[in-house]
């Protein structure tokens, strides 16, 4: 079938559309509550929409269906602990949020230990930003190198020289809107491209089981003999050090994603900006609860499409499919089978799920860098047209890192981009979550126990990483165990040599 004109008009259509929606619902900004915070007037459900849309991205659009291809279902297990941990966040962090004035996460920081545990928090939090979203920046451009392979304008530059230019044209659309109408122009794109992805994913699954022979008994039987339709993994009858090495048992799965949850939505400037956007705290509890109820659903539809993909190719390898990387099999197919002008809307609706990560990443890293550097040392005295001038040029500086860091990953192996991702970020989630926990509960720690604690988890996790054959999703429940433990025994040690002393 092949991508036609008709579906090159689609994507170039919506690429602009899209851009044009967000700088009108973007408005006009007067400050950087505004810029940043959507002067906070946003409706919970659009929140709770925008959430969705930002965390699935084009990971959860082409690698989740790649991952589902690999291996089976037991990535599914991974989100029944995102819902736990939401609920946590909601009625443990989201309360302390929503007291005064605090325009970041890291500003709750601020005032509960001091300024120098905000400042090593939220640089902590833009440097895995950068890369996690890097990662996801290079898997925004997957579908679109493909549609310039097949270009015959381009066919003097190399694969890696098409992905660069791939990556460039999907930054700087994205950048259009998130530059001029801030936060608000984000969340609103967001909701759109939340629906426009989900109609493109189940269109896809249609499109599958309508092109097999026997329908679902197709992919019953070639993804059931070989146990792709598993999806509760006990682990019991592993070893020791193979129970702690797989990721996916449900133990780890669900332990992993519930604390990595906490982590991404409690502490993570990027979900927590959202949150502050809507104007009380029971709006902030609905949209982040509802976001784990769809969430669920959401990757359950694109692991399910990973098996549809499995039985259409008869089981065929990478190399027999001609591709790199499992994250290029559901573009491949989209491409190559999927009618006309209905493969011109799936192919936008995978790039809506990519801007809508990426526009998110670009204005939460420049709210941390000017709300939590900037602004404490050096912007004291600005008029508030300057502060928004220098936020936008910030803005733009942000986005030319994750460029950097996306064109890096051009070179990296062929390990499935949202373990990669995930990986990045469950390293350094611990210690924040960690920390922030140990400011909830521990209620007589201090800054200095804080950053001890805080480094501590992060050289053990460094040690785990290099030495210790654990899975991923274990990394954020140990670096917020080590945190919160060192952080405890520092605190009473203190008290002990000072009561002592007295």
């Amino acid at each position: 079938m092949g991508f036609s004109t008709l579906d090159y008009f689609i994507v170039i259509f919506y690429l602009v559309g899209i851009a044009t929606l967000g700088i009108i619902k973007g408005g006009r900004q007067t400050s950087v509550k505004d810029y940043f915070l959507g002067g906070k007037t946003i409706p919970w459900w659009a929140v709770c929409f925008a959430i969705v849309a930002t965390e699935t991205s084009t990971l959860t659009f082409i690698s989740i269906p790649g991952l589902a291809y690999l291996t089976n279902l037991n990535f599914l297990q991974v989100t029944f602990g995102y819902l736990i941990g939401r609920i946590v966040v909601s009625f443990v962090l989201l309360p302390v949020y929503h007291k005064g004035e605090i325009q970041t996460a890291y500003a709750y920081l601020a005032n509960r230990f001091g300024s120098k545990t905000r400042n090593i928090t939220s640089i902590t939090f833009m440097f895995t930003r950068i890369i996690a979203d890097g990662v996801r920046l290079f898997a925004t451009a997957i579908p679109l190198t493909i549609l310039l392979r097949g270009w015959n304008s381009l066919t003097f530059l190399s694969n890696e020289q098409v992905y660069i230019v791939s990556i460039i044209i999907m930054a700087f659309i994205t950048l259009i809107y998130t530059y001029i109408g801030g936060v608000r122009a984000v969340i609103w794109t967001d909701v759109f491209q939340m629906f426009i992805y989900l109609i493109g994913a189940i269109a896809s699954a249609i499109v599958i089981l309508s092109d097999l022979p026997n329908g679902i008994q197709t992919v019953i039987g070639e993804a059931g003999a070989t146990g792709k339709l598993n999806l509760l993994n006990f682990g019991f009858g592993s070893s020791f050090g193979e129970f702690f090495s797989n990721p996916y048992t449900l133990i780890a799965s669900v332990l992993g994603g519930a604390f990595l949850s906490m982590a991404s939505h409690g502490t993570d400037q990027l979900i927590v900006q959202r949150l502050l956007t809507v104007r009380t705290l029971r709006d902030g509890q609905r949209a982040l609860i509802g976001s784990g109820i769809i969430v669920i659903f959401q990757f359950a539809i694109f692991l399910i499409i990973g098996i549809l993909l499995y039985g259409y190719y008869g089981g065929s390898t990478l190399a027999e499919l001609n591709v790199l990387k499992a994250d290029e099999i559901f573009p491949k197919f989209i491409i190559e089978h999927i009618p006309t002008g209905l493969s011109g809307l799936i192919i936008a609706g995978l790039l809506a799920a990519a801007m809508s990560t990426l526009s998110g990443s670009v204005n939460s890293l420049a709210s941390a860098v000017m709300l939590d550097i900037y602004k404490p040392y050096f912007g004291r005295n600005l008029s508030e047209s300057r502060e928004l001038s220098i936020s936008r040029f910030v803005t733009l500086v942000c986005a030319v890192f994750l460029v950097g860091v996306a064109i890096f990953f051009i070179y990296s192996g062929s390990k499935s981009l949202v373990e990669i991702a995930l990986s990045v970020a469950s390293f350094t989630y611990g210690g924040l979550l960690g920390v922030f926990l140990l400011g909830v509960i521990v209620k007589k720690t201090r800054q200095t126990d804080a950053i001890i604690s805080f480094f501590f988890g992060i050289v053990v996790m460094i040690l785990v990483v290099i030495y210790g054959k654990i899975g991923w999703t274990w990394f954020t429940l140990i670096g917020s165990v080590v945190t919160i433990t060192v952080g405890s025994i520092v605190s009473n040690l203190k008290s002990k040599s000072h009561i002592l002393e007295s």
